[in-house]
């Protein structure tokens, strides 16, 4: 699957179902762009068991506060719509892998 970004708007559908990462980011972050090439090769390696999102905090504050999102990048991990997990600042790929197990 590819990443794809959600918005305020959709963002309810868009994690309601299965095992989904959001990406809370902005794109004036460094550690958010460091960890973007991570992301793309979990996508490549786990695509098929968890979908992975991202979320421009600058452009969809709403959803941001909702989850008292206060520092980025912010990795939360949805399971049938529920909070199941949360990540702060740029992992390793082995260390997101590890979190996404635990709930595949």
């Amino acid at each position: 699957m590819a990443i794809s970004h959600v918005t305020d708007q959709n963002f309810s559908a868009e994690t309601s179902d299965g095992l989904v990462l959001v990406d809370f980011w902005a794109p004036w972050c460094g550690p958010c762009k460091m960890i973007a090439p991570v992301l793309e090769e979990l996508d490549a390696e786990m695509g098929d068991k968890v979908a992975i999102k991202k979320l421009d905090v600058d452009d969809n504050p709403q959803t941001a506060a909702n989850f008292g999102v206060m520092s980025i990048p912010t990795l939360l991990v949805f399971k049938n719509g529920e909070v199941v997990d949360k990540v702060v600042g740029f992992q390793p790929k082995d260390a997101l892998a590890g979190v996404l197990q635990k709930h595949v």
